[in-house]
């Protein structure tokens, strides 16, 4: 019996996916992927409590992306073998440690090592989308997925808001510890809302553990649309990476004079992402995945370049800021439509590429925001970000001229 063999009934969704275990899939999802946010908007309050500079401190997030996408290669997989439900307790019991180590951590290194860890085990975000396309016909693979998106937008709202507000009134050590003890609930919630694996698999007959894991490689080449869609979505996260990031020294930096509250409140513009994601991932639905992507990343190019001459604007950043988060994570929702609607069997597998590449840019970008704004300040990373969005637009249009919507 093959992998496929083994995944056979899931794959059969006899039951479907109801529309109140789709939000709580979201809801998950969003809780587990925040925890990468909290950073944003406390990272210029974070530095000086360990001694350490905007470059030093932005191996943080960069660490933390880069371990993400190790964990991703070793550990996603086996949501081609193992049961989402039973990975995502392990793993989001794993993430609450992780938090709590943060949270605790007296050094550095020790606080790096808490951020590197948590990175690592961010696995049950990913899980979710691949669990969720096996429980939905292929004309509401743009619906469901873009809900996700939505949870994640949701999660990342409420970190970077939450956390800028603890961390002006409080402390932003509280922060972890809230981020731990949401994480224990996250693990509860998961045997509530993930069904069990409806056959066991013969264990005899279970593909190796590294076979399983270096078949990632061979499907990433049998479907390089994959490849362009990871590529593409490292250039989208990190440029949503870059600005926030950027935007927490510009904004408390003496010129703007904010405080670190404002970096937070700033952050609620992504609440037009909730209500824009799933409109704009059921017109994907109707026009396609290609074309939509590639007038998208248009869009958000458009509103990049806004973001230095309105910079030193508070006001005036909220321009660039809502195109940016009107069309970015539907970037994202299109790319992943171009390859979740494939075999259901190895779409684990073809989503733990698109996130390697997808988290692997991020992390270079985390390293690289910090950097361009030391060397150049707001400018440096505007220039940053808008390569890079022309980088997205430039291969959205070859992706969609070389496939007229099919790879």
């Amino acid at each position: 019996m093959s992998v496929s063999d083994q995944h056979a009934p899931e794959a059969s969704q006899p039951q479907g996916l109801s529309r109140r275990s789709e939000f709580a899939l979201a809801a998950i999802t969003g809780a587990t992927v925040a925890n990468a946010y909290y950073i944003h908007p406390i990272i210029a309050d974070i530095g000086p409590d360990f001694g350490a500079g905007a470059a030093q401190i932005g191996l943080v997030p960069a660490a933390n992306q880069i371990a993400l996408a190790l964990g991703i290669f070793l550990l996603l997989p086996l949501g081609d073998r193992y049961p989402a439900r039973q990975l995502s307790l392990v793993l989001s019991a794993a993430q609450a440690a992780s938090l709590f180590l943060m949270a605790w951590a007296e050094s550095f290194a020790l606080f790096v090592a808490g951020s590197t860890l948590l990175g690592f085990f961010t696995i049950v975000p990913y899980l979710m989308p691949s669990y969720a396309s096996k429980r939905v016909s292929p004309d509401k693979l743009g619906s469901v997925t873009a809900t996700l998106t939505a949870g994640i937008i949701v999660g990342i709202l409420i970190a970077r808001v939450g956390a800028g507000i603890i961390a002006e009134y409080v402390d932003w050590r509280v922060v972890y510890w809230i981020a731990g003890a949401i994480m224990i609930g996250v693990t509860l919630a998961v045997p509530l809302f993930l069904e069990p694996r409806r056959a066991p698999p013969d264990p005899a007959k279970r593909q190796p553990y590294w076979s399983l894991v270096f078949s990632t490689l061979t499907l990433m080449r049998e479907y390089p649309l994959v490849i362009r869609s990871g590529i593409i979505q490292a250039l989208n996260f990190g440029i949503f990476l870059s600005v926030w990031l950027a935007l927490a020294f510009h904004l408390t930096s003496d010129a703007m004079g904010y405080g670190t509250d404002t970096v937070g409140y700033l952050a609620g513009i992504s609440v037009v992402s909730i209500f824009a994601t799933p409109a704009l991932g059921r017109w994907a639905d109707r026009v396609g995945a290609y074309k939509a992507r590639f007038w998208l990343a248009v869009a958000q190019a458009a509103g990049i370049a806004l973001l230095w001459p309105l910079g030193d604007s508070l006001w005036l950043l909220l321009i660039p800021l809502s195109v940016m988060n009107l069309v970015g994570p539907s970037v994202d929702v299109t790319g992943r439509m171009t390859f979740l609607a494939l075999d259901a069997d190895i779409r684990t597998r073809l989503m733990t590429g698109y996130i390697i590449l997808m988290f692997t840019g991020a992390g270079i970008a985390s390293w690289a925001a910090p950097v361009s704004y030391e060397l150049a300040g707001w400018g440096g990373t505007a220039m940053l970000v808008g390569a890079m969005s022309l980088g997205i637009v430039a291969l959205s249009w070859t992706g969609m001229r070389g496939t007229s919507g099919a790879d």
